[in-house]
C-alpha cells in the first residue's frame, strides 16, 4: 500500500501563484511514476502533470507554459507549482503515485482561482 497526503491548495486570485506537494509512504519502490490529476465539477478529470522517478515530465495541455512538476526522490515527494492562475484551473487536485501495475490516488485538495 501507498499513502499520498497532500498539502498546499486553497484559494487565489487569478493571476496568482499555488503551489501543491505530495508525501508518498508505505511500500514505495524506485521506478514509479507521480502526478497530479484534477476534477472540476460537471468536467472529467483531466492530467494536469506527471512526473517519472527519473525526472521525465508531462504536461496536460492546461498546464503547458504556467505550471511546473517536480519531485524529490530522497523524500519521494511530488511538487506543483501553478502560475498564472485561471478560473478555470478550480478544480479538486489530486495527488496520483503509479507504479508495477498499481495506482493510488490521494484524498484531493481543493484549489479555487476567483476572476
Amino acid at each position: 500500500q501507498v499513502q499520498l497526503m497532500e498539502s498546499g491548495g486553497g484559494l487565489v486570485q487569478a493571476g496568482g501563484t499555488l503551489g501543491l506537494s505530495c508525501a508518498a509512504s508505505g511500500s514505495i519502490f524506485s521506478g514509479n511514476i507521480m502526478g497530479w490529476i484534477r476534477q472540476a465539477p460537471g468536467k472529467q478529470r483531466e492530467l494536469v502533470a506527471s512526473i517519472s522517478s527519473g525526472g521525465s515530465t508531462i504536461y496536460g495541455d492546461s498546464a503547458k507554459g504556467r505550471f511546473t512538476i517536480s519531485r524529490d526522490n530522497a523524500k519521494n515527494t511530488v511538487y506543483l507549482q501553478m502560475n498564472n492562475l485561471k478560473p478555470e484551473d478550480t478544480a479538486v487536485y489530486y495527488c496520483t503515485w503509479t507504479g508495477r501495475g498499481l495506482e493510488y490516488w490521494g484524498q484531493g485538495t481543493q484549489v479555487t482561482v476567483s476572476s
